[in-house]
């Protein structure tokens, strides 16, 4: 459910005030994971790479209450759940949105995650939750990237989390992943404590 709240109710009073009329509230943080473990769970269970990230991080925001507040047209909203975005490449040649919401079970996930996919693929019709609050995901495999920042309009304040190919290095598989959020929605520590909490998540797969 979403709930419109007044920001000087709100933990979030003093950020609403700096940066709901900034011009970019984004900010954009990089990590480099080590998701050697969570490479070998994908391969021996027979489960995608994505879906597996995609668990990491719905799970990892789950901890960090800031996840459930974001402004939206100069007003702040509170929900009671979230989501996580997957781009999904259609059947025509063209990608489309695909919401998977976080019930806090991995087997459910997964089977959500897999049916909604496919569903989206053949369909070519995105599937939105309006009723959760989404983290948008967007990984480009093709090649491996350092760092990516993405562009901003005041139409899409969610946080984002972006990643290229992974890389191979010894007895380790390494993956720089982005995270973009709004300022308004929590600051740099937040963050950090989702990043550090993300690597924890990929390490107890």
């Amino acid at each position: 459910m979403k709930q419109e709240i007044k920001p000087e109710d709100s933990s979030r009073s003093q950020a609403f005030c700096l940066w709901m009329t900034s011009p970019m509230p984004m900010v954009t943080l990089t990590k480099t994971f080590d998701i050697t473990r969570l490479v070998k769970y994908s391969r021996r269970k027979g489960l995608k790479l994505n879906m597996l990230l995609c668990w990491c991080i719905v799970k990892a925001a789950a901890g960090v209450k800031e996840f459930y507040t974001l402004p939206e047209g100069g007003k702040l909203f509170v929900y009671d759940c979230l989501a996580v975005n997957v781009i999904v490449n259609n059947v025509k040649g063209g990608i489309n949105s695909c919401d998977i919401p976080y019930i806090g079970d991995f087997e459910s996930f997964s089977v959500d995650y897999n049916e909604l996919t496919e569903k989206v693929k053949q369909s070519c019709d995105s599937v939105m939750r309006d009723d959760c609050m989404v983290v948008g995901t967007s990984a480009m495999v093709a090649t491996e990237i350092d760092t990516i920042v993405n562009q901003y309009t005041d139409k899409f304040s969610n946080p984002m989390v972006m990643w290229g190919k992974y890389r191979k290095r010894w007895l380790k598989t390494l993956l720089p992943i982005s995270f973009q959020f709004h300022h308004v929605q929590m600051d740099g520590g937040h963050a950090a404590q989702f990043l550090e909490s993300l690597q924890q998540t990929i390490n107890e797969i």
